[in-house]
C-alpha cells in the first residue's frame, strides 16, 4: 500500500511576505527618484502588512521601529498612481499566476460590492449612488469578476464604480475582457443588479450561457411569481437608448420551494431566474446552478478580514487597498495548490491551510520585518505575577 508523500520543503512566513512584495514590485511601478530615501519594497511591505493586519498604514508605521514614516508612505501612494492606469495594472497583477490554474472552461461570476460612505452629504463627488443600504445612499463601489473552479474563486478583474456607471457598462467591459482570455466560459452568473434589457442583450450578443435572478418588474411577472407550479415561461424586457427602443426576449425558470410556515400561507416560495444555458433543463437546475454563485460572497468576507483601513477619500488609494486584499486571496489559492498541495494520482491533495492562518503568517512576517513594538513602557517593573 503506497502512502501519499508530503513535500520535503517548507515555505516560511518571511518567504510569503517576500512573494507578495515581489509581485507588487514587478507589476506596479512606483517610479521613485534615484535620491529617494526609501525603496519601493519598503512601501509595499507596509502596504501588505497593513492589509494583513487589518489596520491603517499610519497605525502600523507608528507601532514599528524599522518602517518608513507614515507620511512618506501615504505621500507616494497618493501621488505615484493614476486611477485608470492602476485599474489596468491591477487586473494584470490579479491574473498573473492564477490563469495557469484555470481549466479550459470555467464558470464566471460578476458582482457589485458597495462600501458605505458616511461622510458629508455635500461631498460625494466621484462616489457611487444607489438605493439606501446600511443608512446611506453613497458608496465606495467596486465591480469584481471571478472565475469559479471546483468551489474555489479566483479574482480576474476589479473595477471602481462612479456615479453614472451602469451595470451594462460594467458588464460590457467584463465580457470584452473574457473574450480576450485563453479559456472558454461555461456560464456567466450575475446578481440581480445586472437584470435589465441591456445586460441581457449583451449576453445574447456574446453568445454566453447565463443565469440571473429576476426582479418583479411589471404586473405580468408579478402574477407569474404569485401562483402556479414550477415551470418555464418566455418573458421580455424593453429598453431604450438614444430614443430608440428594443425588446429582448428570454426564458424565465420559475422554481417553487415548499416549507410550511416559512413563506406564504401555503408554504410556497417562487424563485425566478433568467436562464439560458445548455445544461439547464428545468427550474430546479436553474436554482441549483445559481446557488453555486453564492460562494462569491465569501470572497467579500475574506476581503473584510484582510484590508487596510482608511478614512481617505482618495479613490486611487482606496482601490489599491482593495486590489491588495484581493491579491492576498489569489496568492493564497495559488500557493496552496502549486506548493502546499501534494501531487498524486487522480488530483492533488490539498493539505489543510486555511486563509486565516495564511493571513496570520503574513501579519507576523510584516511585524518582524518592520520591528513592530512588542512591549509597552511601564512606570515600574513587573512583579512576580507576570512570571511563570
Amino acid at each position: 500500500m503506497s502512502r501519499t508523500k508530503q513535500a520535503d520543503s517548507e515555505i516560511h512566513e518571511d518567504q510569503l511576505l517576500n512573494f507578495l512584495v515581489n509581485q507588487l514590485d514587478e507589476e506596479v511601478s512606483l517610479g521613485l527618484a534615484n535620491n529617494a530615501e526609501i525603496e519601493p519594497e519598503d512601501i509595499y511591505e507596509v502596504l501588505v502588512g497593513a492589509c494583513a493586519d487589518g489596520t491603517s498604514v499610519s497605525t502600523l508605521c507608528e507601532r514599528s521601529e524599522d518602517s518608513p514614516p507614515a507620511n512618506t508612505v501615504l505621500y507616494h501612494l497618493r501621488t505615484k498612481f493614476e486611477l485608470d492606469w492602476l485599474e489596468r495594472v491591477a487586473n494584470t497583477l490579479l491574473r498573473r499566476d492564477i490563469v495557469e490554474l484555470l481549466p479550459e472552461q470555467v464558470e464566471v461570476c460578476a458582482d457589485l460590492h458597495l462600501r458605505p460612505y458616511y461622510g458629508d452629504e455635500d461631498d460625494t463627488d466621484g462616489l457611487y449612488r444607489s438605493e439606501a443600504k446600511r443608512g446611506t445612499t453613497a458608496f465606495h463601489a467596486y465591480a469584481t469578476l471571478y472565475a469559479r473552479v471546483k468551489n474555489k474563486r479566483y479574482t480576474l478583474a476589479v473595477r471602481r464604480l462612479e456615479d453614472g456607471d451602469t451595470a451594462s457598462s460594467v458588464l460590457a467591459e467584463f465580457l470584452g475582457l473574457l473574450d480576450g482570455l485563453d479559456f472558454g466560459v461555461k456560464a456567466v452568473y450575475l446578481d440581480r443588479g445586472f437584470y435589465d434589457s441591456k445586460c441581457l442583450t449583451l449576453l445574447q450578443a456574446h453568445n454566453y450561457a447565463y443565469v440571473i435572478p429576476i426582479i418583479r418588474w411589471g404586473k405580468t411577472i408579478q402574477q407569474e411569481l404569485s401562483n402556479g407550479w414550477s415551470r418555464v415561461i418566455q418573458h421580455d424586457l424593453t429598453g431604450t437608448l438614444d430614443g430608440h427602443s428594443w425588446t429582448v426576449e428570454f426564458p424565465v425558470h420559475i422554481d417553487c420551494t415548499y416549507l410550511n410556515g416559512k413563506y406564504d400561507e401555503n408554504g410556497v416560495a417562487r424563485h425566478g431566474y433568467a436562464a439560458d444555458a445548455p445544461f439547464i433543463d428545468s427550474p430546479r437546475d436553474a436554482r441549483y446552478h445559481y446557488s453555486k454563485r453564492f460562494g462569491i460572497e465569501s470572497s467579500y468576507r475574506l476581503s473584510e478580514q484582510a484590508i487596510a483601513t482608511t478614512t481617505t477619500r482618495d479613490a486611487t488609494v482606496r482601490l489599491l487597498y482593495v486590489v491588495v486584499s484581493l491579491l492576498l486571496q489569489n496568492a493564497w489559492r495559488y500557493l496552496h495548490y502549486e506548493y502546499v498541495a501534494t501531487p498524486r494520482r487522480g488530483g492533488r491533495r490539498l493539505w489543510w491551510w486555511p486563509y486565516k492562518e495564511f493571513i496570520n503568517m503574513i501579519r507576523r512576517a510584516a511585524w518582524t520585518a518592520l520591528a513592530v513594538r512588542r512591549a509597552v513602557p511601564a512606570n515600574r517593573p513587573p512583579d512576580d505575577r507576570f512570571d511563570r
